[in-house]
């Protein structure tokens, strides 16, 4: 019982996370990034100082350079 527990929990995991928005920011994971200003814009059109930030924040879609 605990072998199909431990199978379903990461399909289960990865289904509920598909279905998040990709434009929906989360306050960061922590993530180590570097810090060389490569500014993106995130789909909420918010400028994040390289992509690693902004993916750290839950931003999925963005596009390269600073948003107008």
């Amino acid at each position: 019982m605990k072998y199909i527990i431990a199978l379903i929990s990461p399909v289960l995991l990865m289904i509920s996370s598909c279905s998040k928005d990709s434009c929906e920011a989360t306050n960061g994971s922590g993530a180590a990034c570097i810090e060389i200003y490569d500014p993106v814009c995130g789909c909420n059109n918010v400028t994040y100082s390289t992509s690693c930030h902004a993916e750290s924040h839950g931003i999925t879609e963005y596009t390269t350079g600073e948003c107008n």
